[in-house]
């Protein structure tokens, strides 16, 4: 690994690990404890580095499967279920025992594709894994193949990690597989195949050189990885494809073991408030007093307090505009639908659960889901 890539690494502040089935699970079926409990070390070492760390974990089907005793190559989408709600178990709770020992607390998550494609869903997903990690937990993620059908899956974690990274803001996806990196050709059919260690775009050129293979137990080939790359770099995530099935992978990767570079001069939140003040489109307003303009001007999020009148019909996590004097100052994501937005424009957050019923966010919009418009970004 060259030093701009080892810099890019140990500068992160958050990062997402995804782990394929192959090396979690041996060739019985059952659990690799050893290399587990080894991935588990790098994973201490990255925290203690100053990194937030979020685990994407394959798995939960192999395992459930070998203790079921279905042949998971040819099962029915009922019986990969089955096995996913078995092998979740027995995956959260390996994890948990492994970082234990260093005194660190994991929670399962389990998502499916309209997770991350439902507005109001991505943001509570969004909201339960940022709380989290604020909390020093890891949490391990997984597709929730117990209730997911074939229509509404990813099919794949490679992808999965991607929305994953997008959604905490991280900043290095580290893809461990049980390949070093992208080719130019099959280096299994190619001896003089040539492997590439960084790329900038995720170019139809790029595209070409994916095949369709997949692992022994996983679903994800390459062409996964850069569908997965093409999603993190969007989000000003730079991505890394490593071989994950040696000792302490990452502590190798760190060392300089092969691996293929997804890089990005974006950062995360450049990223994030770029795809909210360009992209969406605004679906209602909000009109705000001098304090809020000021408080605003100051890098502050946008209470309810500040809130004069609101209008258009939208729901929450939906992109509004920010008003002041009838001017758009700003556009952000909104955490209340227009009818409760309504409620409690002009009262204190300590208001909301009395207003409303129940104890929502105390911003209407929070600093980080706010940018300003045709004026410079306040800078933390």
């Amino acid at each position: 690994m060259s030093a701009a890539h080892s810099r890019r690494l140990n500068d992160a502040r958050c990062i997402v690990v995804k782990v394929g089935s192959a090396l979690l699970v041996d060739s019985t079926g059952g659990l690799n404890r050893p290399w587990l409990e080894s991935l588990c070390k790098d994973v201490i070492e990255l925290r203690r580095g100053g990194a937030q760390v979020v685990i994407v974990s394959s798995g939960a089907i192999a395992l459930g499967a070998a203790h079921l005793g279905i042949g998971a190559a040819r099962a029915r989408l009922e019986e990969n279920q089955a096995a996913a709600a078995v092998g979740q178990i027995q995956l959260a709770h390996a994890y948990q025992e492994a970082l234990s020992d260093f005194g660190v607390g994991v929670a399962q998550v389990l998502l499916s594709l309209d997770d991350s494609e439902s507005r109001r869903r991505y943001l509570n997903a969004r909201g339960t894994l940022t709380t989290l990690l604020k909390q020093g937990v890891v949490p391990i993620v997984n597709e929730n193949d117990t209730v997911a059908t074939a229509e509404i899956r990813y099919g794949d974690n490679d992808r999965l990690a991607a929305r994953v990274a997008e959604m905490v803001s991280a900043d290095v996806l580290i893809l461990l597989s049980d390949v070093d990196g992208l080719y130019n050709r099959d280096p299994q059919h190619d001896a003089q195949a040539e492997h590439i260690p960084e790329v900038r775009q995720v170019s139809a050129e790029i595209r070409a050189m994916a095949g369709a293979r997949a692992s022994r137990l996983g679903s994800g080939g390459m062409a996964t990885k850069l569908d997965a790359a093409a999603i993190a770099l969007a989000a000003g995530c730079s991505m890394v494809i490593t071989r994950g099935d040696v000792s302490r992978p990452i502590d190798a990767l760190q060392k300089g073991a092969r691996a293929t570079w997804f890089l990005t001069e974006e950062t995360p939140r450049r990223a994030r408030k770029q795809w909210i003040g360009g992209t969406l489109q605004p679906r209602g307003e909000l009109h705000v007093d001098a304090g809020a303009h000021q408080a605003l001007q100051r890098g502050s999020s946008l209470l309810p307090a500040g809130v004069v009148s609101v209008a258009g019909q939208f729901e929450r996590g939906d992109a509004v505009r920010v008003l002041f004097d009838g001017q758009e100052i700003a556009r952000g994501l909104v955490a209340y639908p227009a009818a409760e937005a309504a409620k409690i424009a002009g009262r204190r957050s300590a208001d909301i659960a009395e207003l409303l019923g129940y104890s929502g966010r105390d911003e209407m919009i929070h600093r980080d889901d706010l940018v300003f418009v045709g004026a410079k970004e306040h800078s933390e």
